[in-house]
């Protein structure tokens, strides 16, 4: 089944076009990143898709209605977690949720959901009080409180930790084993690399690669850089055959240092934008 199509999708600011004719399919129940540089249209396509934006041009369906004149129904099947909320600060967080959760026919319940984005500890503590990462985990379950088939999710863990991203991470894998449908943008290649079925790159208006994280660009396939120390000092080669290379090498003995790499999504991704790596 597919959560999202999008077939020609265009959108112009004062005739600069912003989106030039993007088509995207998204299969219901995948974590599916888009990523892209600031201004290649990514945040005005998950707009439209979200119904916030009026498209110029193109068919979308999302959760098989036009987002463009779906109606109350169709928005409590969605859920969004943008890159920064107003949140009310004096509230605590049970509180908030509830709050939240009126606005839909079927919520889910309340501390049902705290304890689902790991707050439960937290349910009475104002929403001021709460750090960074713990705030994000708020809007999450702002988000899903109307049992959302289908979460958008904005720039998730922008200026989180090391440590405060990796739980985020895990909040996110638990969402997607319910079989929730999840858009992801992000500027993170490992947080696509870690949490997407399905990624695909959009640079001047269009998708210029999709695929999953491990053969989007080519990965899969690019030669392989064989780098080994000798007495000479460093070597390296590229090939499409490093078992082979290997082997040869092998005959005259041990290899000291040796590694294989292709290249990294972060390398595939810099070459599909045009940016040096």
């Amino acid at each position: 089944m597919t959560a999202i199509q999008v077939r020609g999708l265009r959108k112009s600011y004062h005739d600069v076009p912003a989106v030039d004719g993007v088509d995207l399919d998204i299969r219901a129940g995948e974590v599916f990143a888009l990523l892209g540089p600031n201004g290649a249209g990514k945040t005005t396509t998950v707009e439209i898709l979200e119904g916030h934006r009026s498209r110029d041009a193109g068919d979308v369906s999302v959760l098989g209605s036009d987002p463009g004149t779906a109606n109350r129904a169709w928005r409590g099947r969605i859920g969004i977690v943008l890159q920064t909320a107003n949140d009310a600060a004096e509230l605590t967080v049970r509180e908030s949720v509830r709050h939240y959760a009126g606005y839909y026919a079927d919520p889910a319940p309340v501390d049902d959901v705290i304890e689902q984005v790991g707050l439960t500890a937290k349910a009475g503590a104002r929403v001021k009080s709460l750090s960074g990462g713990q705030r994000r985990r708020l809007d999450v379950a702002l988000g899903i409180i109307g049992r959302p088939e289908l979460v958008f999710l904005d720039e998730p863990t922008t200026g989180f930790d090391p440590e405060a991203r990796r739980q985020f991470w895990e909040l996110i894998r638990n969402l997607a084993r319910t079989g929730t449908t999840i858009l992801l943008t992000t500027h993170y290649l490992d947080e696509a690399e870690a949490l997407a079925n399905r990624v695909a790159v959009i640079a001047g208006g269009r998708i210029v690669a999709e695929g999953t994280p491990a053969t989007l660009g080519g990965r899969s396939t690019a030669k392989a850089t064989v780098s080994w120390m000798t007495a000479d000092g460093p070597r390296s080669t590229l090939t499409d055959t490093p078992t082979a290379l290997i082997a040869e090498l092998s005959r005259d003995g041990e290899l000291a240092e040796l590694t294989v790499t292709r290249p990294s999504l972060e390398d595939a991704y810099l070459e599909l934008i045009g940016e040096p790596a």
